[in-house]
């Protein structure tokens, strides 16, 4: 089978911590945008919704690892979507009998997770050719990244849109809500804001390693 002919990474810290930052799935390679975009209008949405694609991508993640050299190349697509739907289904259930309100607040878009791009590349690309332990470290990483990348949306639009966190109110009724963060343009603003503060983040240090490369220069 090609995945055995493909070299096998070592599970090492990077291989968890790639998905925070340097392979981010949405400040870095622009995935999901979907859910990111739909349900951050306040903490716990962002929170459960991340937590929910986080449990598919690492139980879809270790299953695909499993059975690897058992599905034909042929159909893997269509095998890896029945997977998914499988852990989605599950965790569709889950919430609705968790909670019925965070249920109907986060919608379709929890059914919607059988077609988030994020868990369907990193069934291809990764899970497909690779051994359970590393699928799994690295599933646990991308799907940390996601939920952070949510909750930075989520906690900045309930905190401008509604004045709290998680429901508790930090402002005095003199407050006056940014209601359009808790609108459809609001995550476009704050996805936005976030994505200008990495590049500039980014840029800075880029400026600071050269500078530093230079005086190494000049010195020796």
């Amino acid at each position: 089978m090609t995945g055995q002919l493909i070299r096998q990474e070592q599970v090492t810290p990077d291989t968890f911590l790639r998905g925070l930052w340097e392979e981010n799935p949405v400040f870095v390679m622009m995935l999901g945008l979907c859910p990111v975009l739909a349900v951050t209008n306040s903490t716990i949405n962002a929170l459960a919704m991340g937590l929910a694609t986080t449990f598919v991508l690492v139980s879809s993640g270790a299953l695909i690892s499993l059975l690897r050299n058992l599905i034909p190349k042929q159909v893997r697509i269509a095998t890896y979507i029945v997977i998914i739907a499988t852990f989605v289904t599950i965790v569709d259930y889950l919430i609705q009998a968790i909670s019925l309100d965070l249920y109907n607040a986060l919608g379709a878009f929890i059914q919607l997770i059988v077609v988030n791009c994020v868990i369907l590349g990193r069934a291809e690309a990764y899970a497909s050719k690779q051994k359970l332990p590393a699928a799994v470290v690295n599933a646990l990483g991308m799907g940390a990244g996601f939920t952070l990348a949510l909750l930075c949306l989520g906690t900045v639009r309930e905190l401008l849109g509604a004045g709290s966190i998680l429901g508790f109110h930090l402002f005095s009724a003199n407050f006056e809500p940014w209601v359009v963060m808790v609108l459809p343009p609001g995550g476009f603003f704050v996805l936005g804001s976030w994505l200008l503060l990495f590049e500039y983040l980014k840029q800075r240090r880029a400026r600071k390693a050269e500078a530093a490369a230079e005086v190494m220069a000049h010195g020796s």
